[in-house]
């Protein structure tokens, strides 16, 4: 009779040790075992069925308590699953943010490329722009140059025309000089001879 109870008050122990709203545990002792040690030590059988119901009440308020702070599994794989989503959207926000990134600093370098490009053809245009003015202007400097200097070797070749018929005219006077002056020696001349020749007929 008395084994016949520790079989039932231990069956409803594991009962209340193995099966819970969310947590199986395994914790395993022998219930008949234990109300013979407890008789052996002095205990009665009303007092062993006691102890054991006692021990039944603590164990099963103890589980209760320890179940109310565990998490079932369903929902604790609903929550897993649940990470799992929020960790595969975070994952696929950060591939897109960074893919967005990435375009976005492709598209700016490709801008700055643009712009260098289009720099370096406006610096090559303002380049070739004033080469083209310096060699125009150094073609206009040399054309003054040389209208100056035909202009400077005209008047030169007018000068040494002035000069070449000054001197022309200058000869032409000193020839006429001559001319005057052999006439005047040759009118002195004879007139000296004609009173010379007077006076020696004079004379004689």
């Amino acid at each position: 009779m008395f084994i016949s109870r520790c079989t039932v008050i231990g069956s409803l122990i594991r009962r209340r040790l193995f099966v819970s709203a969310s947590f199986r545990a395994n914790h395993h002792f022998d219930t008949l075992k234990l109300a013979q040690r407890l008789e052996a030590a002095g205990f009665s059988q009303t007092q062993s069925e006691a102890v054991l119901k006692a021990l039944d009440e603590v164990l099963a308020e103890s589980i209760d308590s320890l179940a109310t702070t565990l998490v079932r599994k369903e929902v604790l794989s609903r929550q897993a699953y649940q990470q799992k989503v929020d960790f595969t959207k975070l994952r696929s926000e950060l591939l897109s943010l960074d893919k967005t990134d990435s375009t976005q600093i492709r598209n700016e370098h490709e801008r700055i490329m643009a712009n260098m490009d289009k720099l370096r053809t406006q610096l090559k245009d303002e380049i070739a722009k004033s080469q083209a003015n310096v060699r125009l202007d150094l073609n206009l400097e040399k054309g003054r140059i040389r209208e100056e200097a035909a202009v400077h070797e005209l008047k030169i070749k007018e000068t040494d025309t002035r000069i070449d018929s000054e001197l022309a005219n200058v000869k032409t006077q000193i020839e006429a000089v001559k001319f005057q002056v052999m006439q005047w020696l040759i009118g002195v001349c004879t007139g000296t001879f004609a009173l010379v020749l007077a006076y020696i007929r004079l004379l004689t």
